[in-house]
């Protein structure tokens, strides 16, 4: 597939990391151009060498300049903005920095809104924003108070925008999964055992035991979801949160 053949793009932030090179690779056998956003060149090369459709685009969605980069980048029709970077890691709620829950909320929240500013007169009906959160954000835990921040706003941010966007018939989602076994997870589990002076084998217990069926999400299983909200049936789900945490939730977003 060559550029010049492609008639619709999917723009993706976080695309070099584990959930986002699986939604690449989604929206690319689905037939879209990916525009693939990360921070830095590493990685975002390797999706471009294996994808004729991938074209990098290095830009940091916590800048303002990102705008006008991610604009320049995108050459035609948006059929999916996707918001998949990852809220930095703070720390535990007694001691986390006013300054990394910022972060957090930066990469989340304002974030998705530049995304949105980059390629919004690019979207047309039946366009889809989707942004991914987390089950920390209804059930928190003090281990990780950026994350549950930082992904708790996104609930409120979607429904607005389902509001605004959606009188041109463009729709927005949170896809908001479960613990999923990443690098990023390995961290927050060996933080959380170190805060807890136990094991990290007895926090990953844990973390499965609390799903009635004992199972961790995958980053396959995200990517799915991304991908399923791109059917047209998905328009009844506007405004919402799917929340995939192998029914860990105590709480209802």
């Amino acid at each position: 597939m060559t550029s010049s053949s492609i008639v619709e793009w999917a723009v993706i932030a976080g695309a070099s990391g584990a959930l986002g090179k699986n939604i690449v690779e989604r929206m690319v056998i689905r037939g879209l151009g990916v525009i693939a956003v990360a921070r830095t060149a590493e990685g975002l090369e390797s999706l471009a060498a294996v994808h004729d459709a991938v074209h990098p685009c290095v830009a940091d969605i916590t800048s303002d300049e990102s705008v006008a980069l991610i604009r320049d980048a995108l050459p035609g029709t948006c059929r999916a903005v996707i918001n998949a970077a990852a809220a930095p890691l703070g720390g535990h709620i007694d001691d986390v920095s006013p300054d990394a829950v910022l972060a957090a909320v930066d990469v989340k929240i304002n974030g998705t809104l530049r995304l949105i500013r980059a390629v919004e007169s690019r979207l047309v009906e039946d366009s889809r924003v989707i942004v991914l959160g987390g089950n920390l954000a209804y059930d928190p835990i003090p281990e990780a108070v950026t994350a549950g921040v930082g992904n708790a706003a996104l609930a409120n941010l979607v429904r607005q925008l389902s509001r605004s966007l959606g009188t041109r018939k463009i729709t927005s989602h949170v896809v908001a999964p479960g613990p999923v076994w990443t690098e990023r997870l390995q961290v927050l589990v060996a933080d959380t055992a170190r805060a807890r002076g136990v094991s990290e084998d007895d926090v990953i217990a844990e973390m499965r035991q609390r799903s009635p069926i004992g199972h961790l999400v995958t980053i396959d299983e995200v990517g799915w979801a991304v991908e399923m909200l791109l059917a047209p049936e998905a328009r009844g789900l506007t405004g919402g949160t799917i929340l995939m945490d192998s029914g860990q939730r105590s709480a209802i977003p």
